[in-house]
C-alpha cells in the first residue's frame, strides 16, 4: 500500500477508542488528520464528544469538521488523546514536534488519561534520533545562546526556517531548533537536562507518556502498547 493509505489505515483505527460523552484531545499532522476527518463523520452521525486542539492547524480542520470544541480550563482532565508521532522507540518513547506543535501537544497528552498515537510502520525505529532530528522549543531571547548550550550534548543545532531565510514561529510565538543526533542514548536524562536549559521551553521528546501505538503497515495494523514493550 502507498504510504498515505497506511497513515490513513492508523488514523481512522484510532476513532474505535472514542465514545459518547469523551473530553477528546487532537492532536496534529498528517496521519492524525485522517483520525479528525473520520471524527467528523461520527459527529454529524450523532457522537458527542468535546475536542481540545493541540494547535491552530488542528482547530481549524475541527472547526470545517463541526467537532465541538472546548479547551484545558473548562475540562482539565481530558479522556483520550490521539496525535502522532516523527519516531517511535521499542519502549514506545517518541519524538514529537516536526509539525511545531510539540509544546502544546505534551500539555495535552500530560494530562489525559489515556495517549494513543498513530504512524505508518516508517516512523518505527531502533532508537531514538536516528532518522529525525529533535525538535526544542526556544524563546526568542538569546536563542543563540540557547544554541550553543544544546550543541554540548552532542548534537548539530539549526535554528527551523521557513520561506528561505525566515524563522519558523510556533503557535506560542517561539522558535524551534532542529536538533540532529546520530542516536539519542539516553532520552530519559536528556529530556530533563534539556529542559533545564535556560531559554528553553520544551522539547520534543515524549517519555512514558504514551499507552499505545497504531502503526499502519504493509499486512494491515499492529498495535504496541505498555504490556508488550515490558
Amino acid at each position: 500500500m502507498e504510504r498515505e493509505e497506511l497513515k490513513k489505515l492508523a488514523g481512522e483505527k484510532a476513532v474505535e477508542h472514542i465514545e459518547d460523552g469523551m473530553i477528546v484531545g487532537l492532536g496534529t499532522g498528517s496521519t492524525v488528520e485522517y483520525t479528525l476527518r473520520k471524527l467528523g463523520t461520527l459527529v454529524r452521525d450523532g457522537l458527542k464528544i468535546k475536542g481540545i486542539p493541540t494547535s491552530i492547524h488542528t482547530q481549524r480542520i475541527a472547526k470545517e469538521e463541526k467537532i465541538p470544541l472546548t479547551t484545558l480550563e473548562e475540562n482539565p482532565v481530558i479522556d483520550i488523546t490521539i496525535d502522532g508521532a516523527d519516531e517511535v522507540d521499542s519502549d514506545i518513547n517518541l519524538i514529537k514536534g516536526g509539525g511545531g506543535a510539540l509544546l502544546r501537544e505534551k500539555v495535552i497528552a500530560f494530562n489525559s488519561k489515556k495517549v494513543i498515537i498513530v504512524i505508518d510502520d516508517s516512523k518505527v525505529v531502533k532508537a531514538l534520533g536516528i532518522d529525525f532530528p529533535l525538535p526544542v522549543e526556544v524563546v526568542k531571547f538569546g536563542w543563540t545562546s540557547t544554541k550553543k548550550t544544546l550543541e554540548d550534548f552532542g548534537c548539530n543545532v539549526e535554528l527551523r526556517k521557513i520561506m528561505g531565510e525566515e524563522p519558523f514561529i510556533t503557535d506560542n510565538s517561539n522558535y524551534i531548533l532542529d536538533c540532529e543526533f546520530e542516536r539519542i542514548a539516553e532520552p530519559e536524562q536528556l529530556e530533563i537536562d534539556m529542559n533545564n536549559t535556560p531559554g528553553v521551553v520544551e522539547n520534543g521528546l515524549f517519555i512514558g507518556l504514551v499507552d499505545e501505538v497504531i502503526v499502519g503497515g504493509k499486512q494491515g495494523i499492529l498495535t504496541l502498547d505498555k504490556e508488550s514493550v515490558v
